[in-house]
């Protein structure tokens, strides 16, 4: 009897060493950028985002009025989401990416650099401009409505290309009965921007912007043999982690609008305020 708990305490304490094992197992692989395999940063871009600067920028001296379509700033790859088991009828980016660019053009230089003018949903805004007149001729009312404010720059493009499984890869390690692994899945999406001018129809400024989005899994697993021999024991663990696709598209629109302003510059077409640079 005090030989079967001896060796009771002796199998516990192997089974905790493999647990410990595992632990560092899976600690090692999670931070392993060996030089067999090149571990993608999961930030990393094709070009430097510049996410952040374009908040900051300085105002210019005239705020450009810009006009964007419905349509005008799509989705041209057509990729779906992609499934190894079922088909998926969903859409690898978001359908309406105009509402990114938008976005983009309302908050560059803190919200004092473009005037963006509604056209995505310009027709429920003539119907509204009917109503008003027809409800002040009704009344006999005189005063006019104004006009609404147009455009001098059109801005056009879109996702035109989405790559999944660009790169892939892990590294793991196994030892007295445990393992851990970690691999990972590289996707990257392009997407074009261009400033057409509304006077001349001359395409003034065209950039294009690629970034990458990462895909990394981590599992582990241990196993032992109890009851003498007979019967086998097994545990498994795993997580991944998936970089939103849609908010590397934002960050790729974010960084095309703010190429766009720096070429405007360079051009000539606007110009910061006065002791800004």
């Amino acid at each position: 009897m005090e030989r079967k708990g001896h060796m009771q305490i002796v199998k516990k304490a192997i089974f905790v060493l493999k647990l410990k094992c595992l632990l560092i197992l899976l600690v090692s692989t999670a931070s392993c950028k060996s030089g067999a395999i090149a571990w993608p940063q999961k930030h990393a871009e094709v070009a430097e985002l510049k996410v952040d600067a374009l908040y900051h920028l300085p105002a210019p001296e005239q705020k450009p009025v810009i006009a964007i379509y419905g349509g005008a700033f799509a989705d041209f790859t057509g990729q779906r989401k992609s499934n190894s088991e079922f088909a998926l009828f969903s859409s690898a980016v978001t359908a309406a990416p105009e509402t990114y660019l938008i976005r983009a053009l309302k908050h560059a230089a803190n919200g004092e650099f473009f005037r963006v003018v509604e056209r995505v949903g310009i027709d429920n805004i003539t119907k509204e401009r009917q109503i008003i007149r027809s409800t002040r001729k009704d009344f006999k009312k005189s005063d006019k409505l104004g006009p609404l404010l147009f455009a001098g720059l059109l801005m056009q493009g879109g996702v035109v290309d989405y790559e999944t499984n660009l790169r892939t890869g892990g590294v793991g390690a196994r030892t007295l009965g445990i393992g851990a692994s970690r691999q990972f899945r590289e996707d990257t999406v392009t997407v074009t921007l261009r400033t057409v001018s509304v006077l001349t129809g001359e395409i003034l400024i065209e950039v294009l912007v690629t970034k990458k989005i990462l895909s990394v899994g981590t599992s582990g697993d241990v196993f032992r043999f109890i009851e003498a021999g007979t019967q086998l024991v097994e545990l498994e663990a795993g997580a991944t982690e998936n970089e939103s696709s849609a908010i590397a598209l934002r960050e790729a629109i974010e960084t095309a609008v703010y190429n766009t302003i720096l070429e405007g510059k360079e051009k000539g077409f606007w110009s910061f305020e006065s002791g800004d640079e």
